[in-house]
């Protein structure tokens, strides 16, 4: 039996036995007295821009937050659990990046170093303002073998260039939204080649599938990610927006759950402690904080592995700012509300786990792309391969038996602030009404125990991104127009 059936098929058992029991009676109490501290560093140093020490810049170890004096010079101390100091990268001020691209904002912290350690950080202060910025996300690469490597490269680096064309001088940042691998930690270089050749900063979040699955616990299962791209959790700002990656992955020994550990809690709070409450916040995890893939599906809850158990704490933190919580995971796409804050789910780069095309909700294989303004967020779903005006997809009459009088449009990245018209033969008939359903295309391609090829495990997911409406008789033209909450206008024919 593959590794992947294998969890599914023992989760809920392995999820029982091992996690301690007041994790699961009470998934928001903090676990309680951690691991004490074994070697105390004192950690000095100075952050400058050409010699001129910046002032204000927080520096963390991913418990405690210093800030930066007048001449740029900070002090913390870290008590020997810690693996790296890192700054928060100022707005106004270029991204560092290793020479593969990816973002170099940390310095690591020597297990049994000297008890005192110097950590200085140079920044270069960007051209123009950052005010107006783009940043991508690439939710679930998930490349694990030669295969999907080539087709990451071959078809998802280029269209990401491509549409960087498009924002021009923007100022612009890429995030890997988890399981940036699929078990194979070796093929970490090859998605680090990608990274330098789609040419702006990128930032990276852990996933499920980017664990050493040997370890017996959550502690040690990060190492391999982490010596590639430093810290699981850290924040950064551009413009106006403060930004924020958390790692939600709680790895027990035979399985995961979605969960954030009582240090990475503490951070986040001394974290938002320097942010001015009404600010937009940006917060990228793996595991979305709430899935609702199982609820459309028929499951009186959110799994434990799909959705953060102890999301009410995040909610609390988040509650003063304007919010939103960025995802992957689960292969679709979905926008919803919970606990005052706006959730988007992303369709993945590799869609249905490389097995074709579309993910199983009917989202082609892409990313997200994201327009800042301000405070103001905006954002639109690019497909791979396909043109950036290019928003939905359109079925045929019938293609759904429990709709057999209504032709369908899968607007990929609606919500329920969408505006879905439609037009036969040129006269405007109306607005189409938004249900669940299944994507007819996934019906086709993902249907039964032998599709599709590569992955057979995968099957049609119930979506609520659907539009319906009775048309499409005989030789009539159908036309639709679908408008976003900022009215923009896409447009298909049937």
């Amino acid at each position: 039996m593959r590794r992947r059936q294998f969890l599914q098929s023992t989760a809920a058992a392995a999820t029982a036995l091992t996690i301690p029991d007041r994790i699961i009676a009470d998934p928001y109490a903090p676990l309680g007295q951690e691991l004490g501290v074994s070697n105390p560093t004192r950690i000095g140093g100075r952050v400058s821009v050409r010699g001129s020490g910046l002032r204000g810049v927080r520096v963390s170890d991913g418990v405690s937050v210093a800030t930066t004096e007048d001449d740029g010079t900070y002090t913390l101390v870290t008590d020997g659990i810690q693996p790296f100091v890192h700054l928060s990268v100022p707005s106004g001020h270029r991204i560092p990046t290793s020479p593969t691209g990816t973002a170099k904002f940390y310095q690591p912290i020597p297990k049994e170093g000297p008890s005192e350690m110097q950590a200085h950080f140079q920044l270069e202060q960007l051209p123009k303002a950052d005010d107006q910025h783009a940043f991508l996300v690439l939710a679930d690469p998930q490349t694990q073998n030669a295969f999907e490597m080539a087709r990451f490269h071959d078809e998802t680096v280029p269209d990401v260039r491509h549409t960087l064309e498009g924002i021009g001088d923007t100022p612009a940042f890429g995030v890997a939204c988890g399981d940036i691998m699929y078990d194979d930690l070796k093929l970490y270089p090859e998605y680090e080649a990608a990274a330098r050749d789609m040419g702006i900063p990128f930032y990276q979040v852990i996933g499920n599938h980017d664990l050493v699955f040997e370890t017996l616990s959550d502690e040690g299962a990060a190492t391999t990610f982490e010596s590639h791209f430093g810290p699981t959790y850290y924040s950064f700002n551009r413009g106006d927006v403060h930004y924020i990656v958390l790692d939600d992955v709680f790895w027990h020994g035979q399985g995961y759950i979605g969960y954030m550990q009582e240090r990475q809690q503490r951070w986040l709070v001394a974290d938002l402690l320097h942010v001015e409450p009404g600010s937009t916040v940006v917060v990228f995890l793996h595991i979305p904080a709430l899935s609702t893939r199982g609820l459309r599906n028929g499951a009186q809850r959110t799994g434990l592995s799909e959705s953060v158990t102890n999301r009410e704490i995040l909610y609390r933190v988040l509650e003063p700012y304007r919010a939103y919580v960025l995802s992957g995971h689960t292969h679709e796409n979905d926008h919803h509300t919970d606990g005052g804050v706006h959730h988007h789910v992303h369709g993945t780069v590799c869609g249905a786990w490389w097995s074709g095309d579309i993910c199983w909700d009917g989202t082609p294989n892409g990313y997200g792309v994201y327009d800042v303004r301000g405070s103001e967020v905006r954002w639109r779903y690019k497909a791979t391969g396909q043109h950036s005006e290019a928003q939905m997809t359109l079925h045929q009459r019938g293609a759904d038996p429990n709709a057999p009088d209504d032709f369908i449009a899968n607007v990929w990245d609606a919500d329920d602030r969408w505006r879905v018209v439609w037009y036969e033969d040129g006269e405007r008939r109306g607005l189409m009404q938004q249900r669940a359903g299944h994507d007819p295309d996934s019906v086709r391609l993902h249907t039964g125990p032998d599709l599709p090829p590569r992955r057979e495990w995968v099957e049609p997911t119930m979506t609520h991104h659907l539009f319906y409406a009775p048309g499409g008789s005989g030789t009539s033209k159908i036309h639709v127009e679908a408008t976003n909450p900022w009215g923009d206008v896409f447009s298909a024919t049937l």
